[in-house]
């Protein structure tokens, strides 16, 4: 009976004086605080890394689709009646939030040279640069600039068309390249499990050290020179 009792009150206490259900379902709906460790910080900068490097290796076809896309749009609303500075303001709001920031122009900037700032400074962008040249030509000899920039737009995207075929064709031998840069590292794997050894030769005696940088020296020397083969037949189609 004093146990029941005991057991009761206990029950009581907590229902008077413990935490409420709200603050019990919001600590439930709340994420746990997760413990930093050097390790997660170490992959946590490692995840960043790798996500500025991939977002700088695809901003170039971004540019050229964005630009593919503010030809057309300035085409359609020109055809609609606008000037062209309203048409450009207008397509250009409705790009990806970084592109319609990019490029706005700066107050009392003239958007023409904007364009061309862009065209110089930004891998990709190469394409504003005729973009500004047909305003200016349009500006100040009149003409249709809608017509002009319709094939504008189509002839960047018969370009754009080409570049995306010449990069399925060079997938193949740039994962050639890769996987040959990866098969030493899988044969001293293979000779390790067969009981050769052959870390020690190559990291403690003159011979191996010297095979092991030759070795080096060559496998980033076809990794570079394929890359470089690959970049040179995709940006000179």
């Amino acid at each position: 009976m004093v146990i029941a009792a005991m057991i009761c009150a206990a029950m009581a206490a907590w229902l008077l004086y413990g935490p409420s259900q709200a603050a019990v379902r919001l600590q439930r709906a709340l994420p746990s605080p997760v413990m930093s460790t050097p390790i997660s910080t170490l992959l946590n900068r490692a995840a960043a890394t790798r996500t500025r490097l991939l977002d700088k290796r695809r901003a170039p076809a971004r540019w050229r689709a964005s630009v593919i896309e503010l030809c057309e749009g300035m085409a359609a609303e020109l055809t609609a009646g606008r000037t062209p500075g309203e048409a450009f303001s207008t397509t250009a709001a409705v790009l990806s939030p970084p592109m319609a920031r990019a490029l706005r122009a700066p107050p009392h900037h003239d958007p023409i040279k904007h364009l061309e700032r862009l065209a110089a400074t930004r891998p990709g962008a190469e394409s504003l640069r005729l973009l500004a040249a047909t305003w200016r030509l349009g500006a100040e000899r009149g003409g249709t600039l809608a017509t002009v920039l319709d094939g504008l737009a189509a002839a960047l995207r018969d370009e754009e068309t080409q570049r995306q075929e010449i990069a399925v064709h060079l997938a193949a031998p740039r994962a050639t390249a890769r996987l040959l840069a990866v098969l030493p590292v899988l044969g001293l794997a293979m000779a390790a499990a067969l009981g050769t050894n052959p870390l020690p030769f190559l990291l403690t005696t003159p011979p191996g050290l010297g095979c092991l940088t030759t070795a080096l020296a060559l496998d980033t020397a076809g990794l570079w020179w394929t890359h470089h083969l690959a970049t040179k037949a995709a940006t000179h189609p």
